[in-house]
Formats: structure tokens, sequence, C-alpha cells
């Protein structure tokens, strides 16, 4: 009776649309990796052959979560942090390093990313303390142990180094605000990270008067909030030396191959051949699909093998020159159906606990979507995040299953809690 009561309490509509997802996912791999001559699907030298093998594991895995008990996830959160964190810890004396980064532990033919399983064990521990009823996010002290909670593992792994992954933990600062986090800490990354974009395209001293001037008709028309002089000067002076340090960042801290995205997304002069080529062919292959696509299994730049690393990264490439306009939106919208269900099911989450993590599930999930996609239409810099259910991996498709199906244990037990 209990597997019938889990099984009827399942939101389908949240199985169907991720069943969907993977499904499209594998079937962009098989186009994006197909050799001249046809295999098995199940050939294990091939990367379809491979995520077919991923996808079948997803399986058990799957009915090992809905089998648990919902409270385990978050009686034991703390230990799930902390066997994340070790395992972190672990690759600077185990792990592999490809391409400059020490990411992954390997095992056999078969690779392992850690990183990619802690955001599950960082959102159940950050639920777990900010659905603590002592826990005020107004509160300073609060707000640090909150905060500490994801910066603590985006520290490790950016000294893997590998900014992606970092970055996407960020995306928890917006579950942060959800539950009360003031609304500066929002306006500071955002303007940070403008002012850092346009300190490499306008002169420092245009930029500075512009932000002088923004600040002044600020204060002038300021009723909300008390007009202290002593803030806008302080506001003024960090500004300015922000502005006038990111020459230095740029040119001393950077790597090369950091500042040459960075080139290519301000337009910068790049040479096609090299730093520019991947985002050059990523476009040239989703603009070549038109409205309708050149058909399945018949992309000319996808079967040419011009853009590099297209079954991970790159797969939404495939999308668009295979499917087309059209097929591209049929994929997005599935995303954005499955962002809104999500955030619906979080809203109506009878435990804050639940509540959280969900939002946790939508911020992980929405940030690796945005930023794919972004990146291969020349809106985001160029950095390794793969789009879930879709790009190739099985340490992404296992660890995406397990965060989504745990909040989908979660919401199918909502009826047992008061």
């Amino acid at each position: 009776m209990k597997n019938q009561s889990v099984v009827s309490n399942l939101d389908w509509i949240t199985v169907i649309i991720y069943t969907l997802l993977v499904i499209m996912g594998w079937m962009n791999i098989y186009s994006a990796s197909l050799p001249i001559e046809e295999t098995s699907v199940f050939d294990m030298s091939q990367t379809y052959g491979r995520q077919m093998l991923f996808i079948i594991l997803t399986v058990p895995l799957i009915f090992i979560i809905l089998s648990m008990d919902a409270k385990i996830f978050e009686k034991y959160s703390t230990v799930f942090y902390i066997l994340g964190i070790l395992s972190l810890l672990g690759l600077f004396a185990f792990g592999k390093t490809v391409k400059g980064q020490t990411n992954w532990y390997q095992f056999g033919g078969f690779g392992f990313q850690p990183s990619e399983f802690v955001k599950t064990a960082t959102a159940l521990l950050l639920a777990k303390l900010v659905s603590d009823s002592q826990i005020n996010l107004k509160k300073i002290n609060h707000q640090f142990f909150a905060l500490a909670v994801f910066c603590f593992p985006v520290l490790l792994i950016l000294m893997q180094p590998d900014a992606g992954s970092a970055m996407i933990f960020l995306s928890l600062i917006f579950v942060l605000y959800r539950e009360g986090l003031p609304s500066w800490y929002l306006w500071t990354g955002f303007i940070g990270a403008a002012l850092f974009i346009l300190a490499l395209i306008v002169k420092p001293t245009y930029l500075i008067a512009f932000t002088t001037l923004v600040m002044v008709i600020h204060y002038i028309f300021n009723t909300r909030i008390t007009r202290n002089p002593i803030i806008y000067g302080i506001l003024f002076v960090v500004i300015t030396a922000m502005v006038f340090s990111v020459d230095y960042v740029y040119e001393n801290v950077l790597e090369p191959h950091q500042k040459d995205r960075i080139n290519v997304l301000i337009g910068e002069d790049v040479d096609m051949k090299k730093e520019g080529y991947n985002l050059n062919q990523s476009m040239i292959a989703i603009g070549s699909g038109g409205w309708v696509g050149k058909g399945y299994l018949e992309g000319t730049q996808t079967k040419g093998g011009f853009v590099p690393e297209q079954h991970t990264d790159y797969i939404f490439t495939t999308v668009g020159e295979e499917w087309g306009f059209v097929g591209a939106t049929v994929v997005i919208a599935l995303f954005v159906l499955l962002f809104l269900r999500l955030i619906h099911l979080a809203e109506n989450q009878k435990t804050k606990f639940s509540r959280v993590y969900g939002y946790c599930v939508v911020a992980y999930l929405f940030m690796h979507f945005f930023v794919n996609i972004a990146m291969l239409i020349k809106m985001f810099p160029t950095i390794g995040v793969p789009l879930p259910f879709f790009s190739y991996g099985g340490s992404s498709l296992w660890a995406f299953t397990i965060l989504l199906f745990i909040f989908i244990k979660m919401d199918a037990n909502k009826v047992n809690e008061w």
C-alpha cells in the first residue's frame, strides 16, 4: 500500500516533462556523435552508447529515492553536506586534471564530478538552516551562516578551478531573497557585474561621471530611505575604486582563456579560428536551422564536426540546426513549463524545508538552462555549464535526477505532513 501511495501522489506532470527532456537529450547526443558507420545504441565506445547506459541506470536510482523516507533528506542533510565537502577536498589529492581543471575522479573509463552532486547536498543543508524557526535572514549573523553554506563549496570549486560550476551555486542567493534576505545583496551583485563589463568597454572617467550623475539624481529624488551623505560618499569611493581596478584585474588576475571569452562577449577583435571559433560555429549551426531545421540526423554542421564538444556544453546547437526555430522553441517551452511547475509545487508545500529545497531546485536548473543557452548566442561568456538532461555525462544526468526526484518525493509526501 505504501508504494501505491507514493505512485498515486507523484506529480506526474513533472515526471513526464523530465522523461521528455531526457529522451530528447539522448536523441540529440546520438545525432551529434553518430559515426559514419552506424552501430548499436548500446555501443560503449560511443558517447550515445554510454549515455544510454547512464539513462537506464537512472531508473533504479529513481526507485531508490522514491522508496526512501522523505524525512531522511532533512535529518541527514548535514551528513550529506560534509560528505560533499570531503569529496571536493579529495580532488586536490586524487582528482584527475583535464585542460587545467582538477574537478574529476577517474574510475576506469568513467569519470565522476563531485561538484554536480554537492549542489543537492548544499540545497538540503540550506533548506534545513533557513527552515529553522530561530533563523531570521534580516539579521546579519544569520545571513552570514546562510551565505557560508554555499560560499564554502564555491571557494573549493574555484580552486579547481571551475568558475562555471561555482557560479551555479550563487543562484541560491535568489532562494534566500525569497525567504527574506535584504534586496541590496542582489543589487550589489548585479551592479558589480555590470560595472565590470562596462569598465572594459567605456573609459573609466566617463563611467565614473555617469555613476556620479545617477547618484546625484537618486539623492535628490530619493524619498524611501534616509539620505545620508556619508553613505553616498562611501558608495562613490567603492565604485570608483572598483572601476579603476578592473583593468588591473583583467590584465593580471584573469587567465588568458578567460580574457579571450570576455573579449568575444564584448565584441573585441578575436581570431575566429582560435578563441572565437567555438562561439562562431555554434551561432552558424543554430542560425542555419531556419524555421523548421534541416531534419533529424541531417545537420551539416553537426555531421561535419564543426562545433567542438557539441554533445556536451554545445548540445543545443544540434537542436537549433536539425529542429530549427520551432524545435528549439518546443525545448525551451518544456524547460519553462518545468520551472513554472516546480515553483507551483514549492509554493504549495506544507513545510518550509520542502519549500526552500524546491526553490533551490528551480534556481539550479534555471541557472544551468539560462547560462548554457545564453553562451551559445553571445549573451554570456563561454563557460563549461551543461544543459540539464540534454548534455552528455553520467555525473550531470544522475545529479540532476537526484536533485529533482528528491523534491518530487517531498511533494508526494506532503499528504503526510501536518
